[in-house]
């Protein structure tokens, strides 16, 4: 590791850092005004005041209502109470999803032995495997709006329309968690009944989930307790987090297109520079994925080697998904896709944010061909 240079964050995907000002927002509730919302004295009160005041806010955000908004500890909170809701109220009914899902929904499918459907190759759900699938049995459908390892960006509208119209009964999720700093949530909440959002994907404090339920939708609680959320997520709020969760995301929705349209230019830049190394293969076209993330296999190339070279040069990257607990194990949505084995070794995944600048896309682009070149150096003298 270089101690003399800042490093260069490029994992936002797995978690973003606090903005300043959301750290500012949040910092008196942990200090000063630390009482519990369920408590029935006058701070306690006011403590409940404050979260009311987020969960309008975040509901504005999305067009929702605030009835629609519950506070959980994470996306993978909101998905498994939506995905075990699904198996405790729907009986046996059939659950779907894909491959591509983050394991917070995956897992969770595949523990109710719920119906996993094919993919296409541009890395999303495939249409017409999902329509042979649907029937009057399936309880829920989930399927996320951006992959977080390839980026790659969900027609929503789409798969809304087929789920209505061949499973209308069905709840229609999505994990949205990747998709909060790209897309105005506006345009997918309409689409769906219920959706999941973590506040660290866009800037906020880890631990603080929203889970966003349509009106009239019903959800078992899979938390219980003290009955807080209006008896469907028990446990103490976490109120200096739903401050910053709620400050978070309105920063983010007003500084969405200009942050897009600034990002597009620096992963532009970043892609050109990675592709001019021999063996580069990009997983999913610009127009297809969200600017954030860069996903690239290199040929021949193992990720772990890779990346150990990169943590020496200070470069934050990742292989996939870093919410495995650090496991260096094959990439299941590459997989999916019917990538090859010797592409999926060395995939690489780049995730840009709000402290990303262009001289941390320059020096990146430097450290990763240097560590490519290094690895196929000591790949030749063995070959010799």
């Amino acid at each position: 590791m270089n101690s003399t240079q800042t490093p260069i964050y490029l994992d936002n995907a797995a978690t973003t850092p606090i903005d300043p000002e959301v750290w500012k927002e949040m910092q008196p509730y942990f200090e000063q005004f630390t009482a519990n919302p369920s408590s029935i004295h006058s701070h306690g009160r006011q403590a409940k005041v404050i979260v009311e005041k987020a969960r309008k806010t975040i509901a504005t955000l999305l067009n929702a209502s605030p009835s629609e908004i519950f506070f959980t500890s994470g996306g993978t909170e909101a998905d498994n109470t939506v995905i075990q809701s699904a198996v405790l109220h729907g009986g046996i009914k059939t659950i779907i999803t894909s491959p591509l899902e983050h394991h917070a929904v995956l897992h969770c499918v595949e523990h109710a032995n719920g119906v996993v459907v094919g993919v296409n190759e541009l890395g999303t759900v495939d249409l017409e495997a999902l329509q042979a699938a649907l029937s009057p049995e399936v309880a829920s459908v989930s399927v996320m709006a951006v992959n977080n390892e390839t980026g790659a960006i969900t027609d929503l509208a789409a798969v809304s329309k087929i789920v209505r119209r061949y499973a209308p009964q069905a709840m229609l999720h999505t994990d949205a968690v990747q998709a909060a700093c790209w897309i105005d949530l506006r345009t997918i909440w309409p689409l769906v009944d219920t959706m999941a959002l973590s506040a660290h994907k866009f800037g906020g404090p880890k631990g603080v989930g929203i889970l966003v339920v349509r009106e009239g939708k019903y959800f078992e609680p899979i938390v219980l307790g003290g009955g807080q959320e209006r008896d469907r997520r028990s446990g103490t709020h976490n109120v200096g987090g739903i401050v910053a969760a709620a400050e978070a995301l309105r920063m983010t929705d007003v500084e969405r297109n200009s942050e897009v349209a600034r990002i597009s230019a620096l992963r532009d830049k970043l892609f050109a520079g990675l592709l001019a190394i021999e063996g580069a293969h990009r997983t999913i076209p610009a127009e297809n994925s969200v600017p954030g993330v860069v996903h690239v296999c290199l040929q021949g190339i193992e990720s772990e080697s890779l990346l150990y070279l990169l943590d020496e040069a200070d470069v934050c990257a990742s292989a996939a998904s870093a919410c495995a607990s650090g496991a260096m194990e094959p990439s299941h949505v590459l997989a999916a896709m019917g990538l090859t084995s010797d592409l999926t070794m060395g995939a690489l995944r780049l995730s840009l944010g709000h402290t990303t600048t262009e001289g941390d896309v320059d020096r990146a682009i430097e450290a990763i061909t240097d560590a490519v070149n290094r690895i196929r150096a000591v790949q030749n003298r063995r070959s010799l």
